[in-house]
């Protein structure tokens, strides 16, 4: 009892010195503000927000230090306990950060795609409410941003605006609407003094999470709030996310000119957008993950998973400008507008892309090493995967355990080379494997994702969205978007060799490679093939 005591006087100190140093932080963050009235009545709001994140910190705190207090590491007991603790504290998090809104939403599907870093109560609890249940703004702050943006309310702006927004997210939500040419439009209305209070709300998470990382040196998520920092005012910039959409778009035609009628992004309304309003094309479609929309389509699951592989596939290694926020809500499937069928009179889908807030760009060095690490995953070659690692920043140290954490595979299986050596068997006792190690290796991890380029942590945060989206559409084991992703990184990378040949020698080197590597996915497909066969027998 006496320790009870002690930690539960740890945890009212806690949230009351945290909310007061918090308090100051956000209002230095708040005087920034050009607009005494909003400065005003966010200084009511943030104390209020900052105190239920301080206290729902030193709760999670105080329930992990003290229901698993003296109870050994290797007993059943202790196993028991802390699932108990992960989804009582999995649902304090994501009461929080719905409760909040904004910059916690942001930070809640951060933390649902880190599955090599969070406990799976936290996956299972944050990953589908933090995309499905964002709080809406009243109809009549929607009002007052349009009339602030546009100079008048949505109903002068536009010939019909549907007061109930289809979707709202962490930043902004979406109204249907019709301009007076008569053109379906969707409008994205960023939540009313969003900037102001991700502001306040940054500066106090980083003060708490910093004074947590103090108590206790094991919690080190300021890498997250670093990059939560860094990319968030981009993504309040609705005029940057249509600049991006069209730079996208014209990557694919430049680029990726095979595919670049398979990949869709909405157009934009330039004349009725601005930086917190934004309007674009409507786009009928189904969502990536719903498979009952998807087969009325008369699309094939496996279709759409080989084309969202392809397609990130050809930004990552391409590119060098990579949409960061490819979770379900944000890719639609729908049938190619010109009607043309596959094989088997099937329909051929289109990937159109929605939300482009948040991208990254990879500069040469890093693409083409990046490129080179996952031709040599795909591969299992040892040597290039240790070289490419140790490039990108993981060191001689930890190069096995970033292997690890691209693919969700150990490293055993990693450099296994059958050819289905990095297929996620998706059963429970794999994803226990996966937590497993992710428990035993966390203090390697946090210090793996301090020492990695910000650029390639958005890359792992991407590589997880779409191993989501994946596993959602194919419900059996497969590796064809490993090898999908090994034949685009490896065209790249002999792209990239072809522009810097300087004799005709070197020419004729990287075309025998060319061919060498060709024959050898060829040969992989090949044997992919006869593995599902035996497989499909087996079922």
């Amino acid at each position: 009892m006496v320790v009870a005591r002690s930690i539960l006087g740890f945890k009212s100190k806690f949230a009351i010195v945290a909310t007061a140093l918090g308090a100051g932080a956000g209002a230095a963050a708040i005087a920034k503000s050009d607009d005494p009235a909003t400065s005003l009545k966010l200084c009511t709001t943030v104390p209020v927000r900052l105190f239920r994140l301080s206290l729902t910190a030193a709760t999670i705190a105080f329930d992990y230090e003290y229901s698993l207090w003296g109870l050994p590491e290797d007993v059943n007991e202790r196993t028991r306990v802390k699932h108990e603790v992960h989804t009582r504290s999995a649902r304090r998090l994501e009461e929080l950060c719905l409760n909040n809104g904004g910059i916690y939403i942001k930070l809640g599907q951060h933390i649902s795609q880190l599955e090599y870093l969070v406990p799976q109560e936290y996956i299972n609890t944050l990953r589908e409410s933090m995309l499905n249940r964002c709080p809406t703004s009243s109809y009549d702050q929607v009002c007052q941003v349009v009339k602030r943006e546009l100079g008048g309310p949505p109903e002068e702006i536009f010939d019909e605006f549907d007061p109930v927004p289809i979707a709202s997210a962490s930043l902004a939500q979406v109204h249907v609407a019709r301009t007076h040419e008569g053109d379906k439009v969707a409008v994205k209305v960023q939540h009313m003094h969003m900037t102001d209070t991700a502001a306040a709300d940054y500066a106090t998470v980083e003060l708490i999470v910093n004074t947590l990382h103090r108590i206790f040196p094991s919690f080190d998520y300021r890498w997250l709030v670093d990059e939560v920092r860094d990319s968030l005012p981009k993504e309040l910039d609705f005029l940057n996310e249509a600049k991006n959409s069209i730079k996208c778009m014209d990557n694919f035609r430049r680029l990726s000119p095979d595919i670049a009628e398979y990949v869709y992004a909405p157009l934009v309304y330039w004349n009725l957008s601005t930086t917190k309003v934004l309007t674009m094309e409507f786009v009928e479609g189904a969502e990536v993950n719903d498979l009952k929309s998807i087969k009325k389509l008369g699309v094939s699951p496996h279709d759409i998973a080989r084309l969202v592989s392809r397609t990130f596939a050809e930004m990552m290694f391409k590119h060098g400008f990579v949409h960061c926020d490819p979770h379900a809500a944000n890719l639609i499937i729908r049938t190619m507008p010109s009607q043309r069928s596959g094989i088997f009179g099937r329909k051929k889908p289109q990937l159109v892309l929605l939300d482009h807030g948040l991208y990254k760009e990879l500069d040469v060095s890093t693409r083409t090493n990046y490129a080179a690490l996952w031709k040599g995953l795909v591969l299992a070659d040892v040597k290039a995967i240790k070289e490419n690692c140790i490039k990108l920043g993981a060191g001689e140290d930890l190069y096995a355990l970033f292997a690890g954490i691209l693919t969700m595979r150990p490293w055993d299986r990693v450099i296994d080379p059958a050819v289905d050596h990095l297929a996620i068997q998706g059963n429970s006792s794999d994803q226990s494997e996966l937590q497993m190690y992710a428990s035993l290796y966390f203090p390697q991890i946090t210090e793996l994702l301090h020492k990695l380029p910000r650029v390639i942590l958005l890359m792992l945060k991407t590589n997880d969205c779409l191993r989501a989206v994946n596993n959602a559409l194919i419900e059996r084991p497969s590796v064809e978007s490993f090898i999908i992703i090994g034949r685009v990184s490896s065209e790249a990378l002999i792209e990239e060799k072809l522009l810097n040949a300087n004799s005709v020698f070197r020419l004729v080197s990287v075309w025998m490679e060319e061919i060498s590597l060709e024959a050898r996915f060829f040969i992989m497909q090949l044997a992919l093939w006869m593995l599902q066969f035996r497989r499909a027998l087996v079922f």
